[in-house]
């Protein structure tokens, strides 16, 4: 007998905290589910409290949040679902790829080693972190146009303004910069995974068609780099931004990637 997942862990990327979900937990809890949204190491703290020590931050490895989530996850009863967002996205499919999670869901992922799609957007979207390797030891924040850009460029000004206040911190420019030096290092980095790991949960990519950062080609490459018999879909939603979470219509977007990991959960 298949017991169906009661618990949904949520796995946010980076310039937000787990904040940014905020309307997904109070959804799917309001449906029953338990849900957890653990942040990186040293973001117990609240969005306010990390701008104003974003040292926090810089001090960040990507080997530090990956063994956070996992002792998150190992404490569970049972596999959850995993859905993450962004940089969360490409953490979630190295929890898959280290056994964990019943079925997850990568909204606009970031891409994991060996995806070497690099849309014009995407480099505009970076280039404040990527613009100088002095970055490597800081957090760097966007300016309000920048992350409009980036995260709401199909938002409403209004609403796309009222989220820069209420979400938006630095990113650790060390890891960003390491993302993309890891296709030109020998070995596995950091955000490594097998793509022939026929032990791996299923996993659907979420593209939004609008999404500067993340773009649908990127989705796309990443989820043709997999080559194991495990369920690897994709998934495109017109007219969203990369901060698809909390835009117009996320409710149907949420209810439909959970029904898809209902679906397809082992």
């Amino acid at each position: 007998m298949t017991t169906q997942p009661d618990t949904i862990v949520l796995v946010h990327g980076f310039w937000v905290t787990p904040r940014s979900w905020e309307h997904w937990i109070t959804h799917y809890e309001s449906k029953g589910y338990r849900v957890l949204a653990p942040g990186y190491p040293g973001f117990e703290v609240e969005v306010e409290e990390l701008r104003a020590n974003p040292q926090i931050i810089a001090d960040l490895t990507v080997p530090q949040i990956i063994a956070k989530l996992e002792g998150v996850l190992g404490e569970l009863d049972t596999k959850p679902i995993i859905i993450g967002h962004s940089a969360g996205g490409a953490f979630t499919q190295v929890l898959l790829d280290h056994g964990f999670g019943a079925a997850a869901v990568a909204l606009n992922s970031a891409p994991t080693e060996g995806v070497r799609v690099v849309p014009p957007s995407q480099v505009r979207s970076t280039f404040p972190v990527l613009k100088s390797p002095g970055n490597r030891k800081k957090a760097v924040g966007l300016d309000y146009e920048q992350w409009k850009y980036a995260f709401t460029n199909t938002f409403p000004e209004e609403e796309a303004r009222a989220t820069y206040e209420r979400y938006h911190i630095p990113a650790n420019g060390g890891i960003l910069w390491g993302s993309v030096l890891a296709n030109f290092q020998p070995g596995p980095q950091d955000i490594w995974v097998d793509y022939h790991n026929d032990q791996r949960a299923p996993l659907l990519f979420v593209s939004a068609s609008e999404d500067h950062i993340m773009p649908p080609s990127v989705q796309r490459s990443n989820a043709k780099h997999y080559k194991s018999d495990t369920v690897t879909e994709v998934k495109v939603y017109d007219g969203y931004a990369h901060l698809l979470p909390a835009q117009r219509g996320w409710e149907a977007i949420a209810d439909e990637v959970l029904e898809w990991a209902i679906a397809h959960a082992r």
